[in-house]
Order: C-alpha cells, then sequence, then structure tokens
C-alpha cells in the first residue's frame, strides 16, 4: 500500500465514521437537552452525574481505551500474518477474561458503594444525596460489564476497516439514555436514566453482532492468559491502563472538589464539558479511530515515513477544523447554552454556571482533539509507556491547578468550579505539546515547514471569527437566542472559512469539499484527511 493509498483509506474511514459520529453528537446533544429540561443542575443531577463517575472508570481502566490501544495492534498483527483463527481466538479470550474480570470487579463496587460515595466521589454531598448517589451506581455498574464485551468487538470491527456499525452504536446508548429520561423519569425519577444506561450499553452490544458473521467471526470457550496474543495485550495494556487511570483521578478529583462547591457545580462542570466534546468528537475522535488501524497497519509494514506523513496531514486537519470550534464555544457560550439547555428545570442560574465552566473547557479543546491522535500514533507504535509519562506529568500540573485555582477564582467573586475547567484545559494543552515534542523526534520530523505555518494562519483567522462574534454579541442585545445562536454560528463559520481561504490554508478544502480529490483520483500525497 503506497503512502497515497495510506492517506485514502484514512480519508474514507474517517469521511463516514465523522458522519456517524456528528449523528450521535446530535443525539447525545438531545440526551443533554432532555435530562437539562428534566433535572436542571439539581441534586438528583448532580447525585446522577457522580454515580456515573464509578463504572465509567472500570469501563476505561478495563475496557475502554486501554483494551483498544493493546487490541487493535494485536489483533491487526494476526491479520496482517494471514492468521485469521489466531485472530479470533485471541478476541475470545479476551472477551472471556473481561466478562470474568468486570463481574467481579462491578460486584466488589457495588458492595463498598457507600463507602466510595462518602470518602473519595462526593464527600460534600449531604445524607439524602449521597444515598441517592449509591443506588444509581449500583445500577449502572452493569453497564461496565456490557460495553467490555462490547468494547472487543468494536476493536475487531476497525480492525477490519469497519467502522459504520461501531459509530451507530453510541446512537442507540443515547436513545436509550433519552427514553429513559423521557418515559422513565416521570414515574421514577432520575432512575430511568440508570435504566436507560444499562438499556443503551445493551444495544451498544447487540447492533455490532451481525457484523461479526460479515468477516466470519468464531468464539471459542478459552479462558487463559498464557496465550502469547493475550499476553502481549496484556503488556501492551499495562501502561495504557495506569496512563487512564490518571485520567480518571483528574475527573475524579474534579468530582470530589466540585462536590464541595455547592449544589449545581457538578452539574455544570458535566454539562460544559459535553458541549465541549461535541466538536471533540465529531473531528478529533472519529478521524482518530479511523486513523489508529491505518496507524498500526503503517507500524507492522515498517513504514515509519508513511506513519509520519499520516500522522502530520491528520493533525493539521484536526486543528483546522477544533481552533474556530474552541473560538466558537468560548465567545458564545451564553447564547448556545441558553438555546440548548435553558427550559423546564434548567433556569437562567444555571445557564450561567455551565456558560462559566464552558468558556475555560473551550481553552483546551485545541490540547483535546491533538491528544486524540498523537496518543494514537504512540500506540501503534507499540509505545504505551510514553504516554502514561507524559499523562502522569500532566495529572500532577492538573492536580495542583485543582487546588489552587478554585480558591483564587472565589477570592476574585467568580465561580469557584471555572477553576477546575481551566485547570484541566491548561494540563491537557501542555501535555499535548509534550507528546508532539517526542514523537517529532521520533519520528524525524511532523513536516514542520508546512504545518507550523498553516496552524499560525489557522490561527489568525480564528481570531478574525472570535472579533466578529464578540462584534455581534453587543449588537443584537435581548435577542431570542435561537436567533442569536444560529445567526453567530452561520456568521462564525462563514467568517472562518472566508478568512482561513483568504490567508491560504489550503486545509480548508477538507472542510468545504471533504475528499473530493481524493476520489476524483486527484490527490498529489499531499492532501489533508
Amino acid at each position: 500500500m503506497t503512502l497515497t493509498a495510506d492517506k485514502r483509506q484514512i480519508a474514507r474511514a474517517a469521511s463516514i465514521v465523522m458522519v456517524a459520529f456528528a449523528l450521535s453528537r446530535v443525539l447525545g446533544l438531545i440526551r443533554q437537552v432532555t435530562i437539562a429540561g428534566q433535572f436542571g443542575t439539581g441534586r438528583e443531577m448532580d447525585a446522577y452525574q457522580a454515580a456515573f463517575r464509578l463504572p465509567d472508570i472500570i469501563f476505561q481502566l478495563v475496557a475502554g481505551g486501554a483494551l483498544a490501544s493493546a487490541f487493535i495492534p494485536t489483533f491487526t498483527g494476526y491479520l496482517t500474518r494471514a492468521d485469521r483463527a489466531g485472530a479470533w481466538r485471541l478476541a475470545s479470550a479476551i472477551v472471556n477474561l473481561l466478562l470474568a474480570i468486570l463481574t467481579l470487579t462491578a460486584a466488589l463496587a457495588a458492595l463498598i458503594a457507600p463507602w466510595l460515595v462518602d470518602w473519595i466521589i462526593a464527600p460534600g454531598f449531604d445524607a439524602e444525596t449521597a444515598a441517592l448517589t449509591t443506588r444509581l451506581m449500583r445500577v449502572m455498574l452493569i453497564s461496565s460489564v456490557v460495553f467490555g464485551v462490547s468494547g472487543v468487538v468494536m476493536g475487531a470491527l476497525n480492525a477490519h476497516q469497519h467502522f459504520i456499525l461501531p459509530a451507530v452504536a453510541p446512537m442507540l446508548y443515547n436513545l436509550a439514555i433519552i427514553g429513559g429520561a423521557l418515559f422513565l423519569a416521570p414515574p421514577f425519577g432520575v432512575m430511568g436514566l440508570a435504566v436507560g444506561v444499562v438499556v443503551g450499553s445493551a444495544l451498544h452490544l447487540l447492533i455490532q453482532l451481525p457484523a461479526l458473521a460479515h468477516f466470519r467471526a468464531r468464539y471459542t470457550p478459552v479462558l487463559t492468559v498464557r496465550d502469547p496474543g493475550v499476553r502481549q495485550v496484556a503488556r501492551l495494556m499495562g501502561p495504557r491502563v495506569l496512563g487512564l487511570a490518571v485520567v480518571q483521578l483528574n475527573f475524579l478529583v474534579n468530582t470530589n472538589l466540585a462536590s464541595r462547591l455547592g449544589e449545581g457545580a457538578v452539574s455544570a462542570l458535566n454539562f460544559a464539558w459535553m458541549l465541549m466534546l461535541l466538536p471533540q468528537g465529531v473531528f478529533a475522535l472519529a478521524v482518530a479511530t479511523a486513523a489508529f488501524p491505518t496507524f498500526a497497519e503503517q507500524i507492522a509494514r515498517g513504514e515509519s515515513a508513511a506513519l509520519r506523513a499520516a500522522l502530520a496531514a491528520t493533525l493539521r486537519a484536526i486543528f483546522v477544523l477544533s481552533l474556530p470550534a474552541a473560538v466558537g464555544l468560548a465567545v458564545l457560550r451564553g447564547p448556545l447554552v441558553a438555546l440548548l439547555f435553558e427550559r423546564g428545570a434548567f433556569g437562567e442560574t444555571s445557564t450561567e454556571l455551565v456558560a462559566w465552566a464552558l468558556l475555560f473547557y473551550a481553552l483546551g479543546l485545541v490540547g483535546h482533539a491533538g491528544l486524540e491522535i498523537v496518543a494514537r500514533a504512540f500506540y501503534a507504535m507499540h509505545d504505551t509507556k510514553t504516554p502514561l509519562l507524559i499523562g502522569g506529568a500532566a495529572m500532577l500540573l492538573n492536580l495542583g491547578l485543582s487546588l489552587t485555582l478554585p480558591p483564587l477564582f472565589e477570592s476574585a467573586g467568580w465561580f469557584a468550579h471555572g477553576g477546575l475547567a481551566l485547570a484541566n484545559s491548561l494540563a491537557t494543552t501542555l501535555e499535548l505539546v509534550g507528546l508532539l515534542w517526542i514523537v517529532r523526534g521520533r519520528l524525524g520530523g511532523l513536516e514542520g515547514r508546512r504545518s507550523l505555518p498553516m496552524l499560525l494562519r489557522s490561527a489568525a483567522a480564528a481570531a478574525l471569527m472570535g472579533l466578529a462574534l464578540g462584534a455581534l454579541l453587543p449588537a443584537l442585545p435581548g435577542v431570542n437566542p435561537l436567533l442569536l445562536g444560529s445567526v453567530g454560528v452561520a456568521l462564525g463559520v462563514g467568517v472562518y472559512l472566508g478568512a482561513a481561504w483568504a490567508l491560504g490554508v489550503q486545509e480548508v478544502r477538507a472542510i468545504t469539499l471533504p475528499m473530493k480529490r481524493v476520489a476524483n483520483g486527484q490527490d498529489r500525497g499531499d492532501t489533508a484527511v
């Protein structure tokens, strides 16, 4: 496979996955809007968000990104050697091990849930809110087990360059939670959301199973840690698990500290985080998901030059997309939050709390987006230790800032939870810088003569967009949030694309004419993904 073919493969996969991820994120946004209307940023929503933390930690550490980063390169290695039987035996062994480990872990977590809530997750909650958090957590722990199996299936399908059903799976997950909010929450309260999470996890798995038959998957009832493939997955997972533990510790610290900042702080941070993840998921996560199997193939073939070019092109595309998204979220935060959430139990106070956190989370959007890509390059190279070390340093920085910034914000008369959001953004951005420096040295550069000028021109175009949006808001006082948000988004997109085009940012073609040159066979090997 040539360098151009590798880029074309990523481009095709990314275009498919990006559409699916966009639809999934829209459903995720609808989910958040529905939940906000039902519960606002009150006590029940604080309990739900805190209860979700432990099941998410278990999934992420045992069967989430850690598994994918170790399983896909190993599974792809079997496929590259035409050993399909060995590949599916590996998948079966991993599924069986995960079922055993996750079931035991979830059961233990359910048993000690009250202690975890009172002492680690949300020590600032009152007794009633803590008890509700415990009940919700015990229900949602079931989803961790189901997602473990689903994660292996998703990894196997992605290794086969099949992305459609794995990308559709989160849509069903979101639909189930929306159903829980609409139909179960009225009679059962916030417990209806917890039930929706469990049902959604089951649908997340079931929708992917038909694709396994297409690739002639074979299940083997084997439970072993002696298989060489299983050992390789475990060896690669070890540092990645520690790295994700660092990330999850940051989230846990934020929840712990936010629970002490008064009612609504935990919910406000979560709603703002979800809004920041909307563009990050559509752009960065979609492209990273599509690029990872190709990165792994390039390493398996010993083509470091191909990886360098593909990584540089992918990063350029991500920065071109995430820079204006970050500026737009920061400037239009108030109208966007009001437009999306301000209804039902979600009032003006909730809007103010969420918009404040969103301002500081938006500052880290570029960092989060870039990390999705760069980290996968390291995992493709079978290096999970470097991201762990850099992530550990970033975690310590985040912890220090999380303890320092909220009191400073409070002394300045600002909402203290904004300091937690800013701490996350600063630490993430510096983490990306560190990983870029290392991978650049390892691959012999990242096409800096092209990438750096593009980044500066894109930043200039995003700054012009921000000035235009900043002038728009005072010019339309008291305008309906729907109209203001719609006009603001349209103006921002138009100004950014026009300015970027005028400044010579060739990568905007990936936005205005996605993949057209590749589809027409006009790629010269320098088209951004």
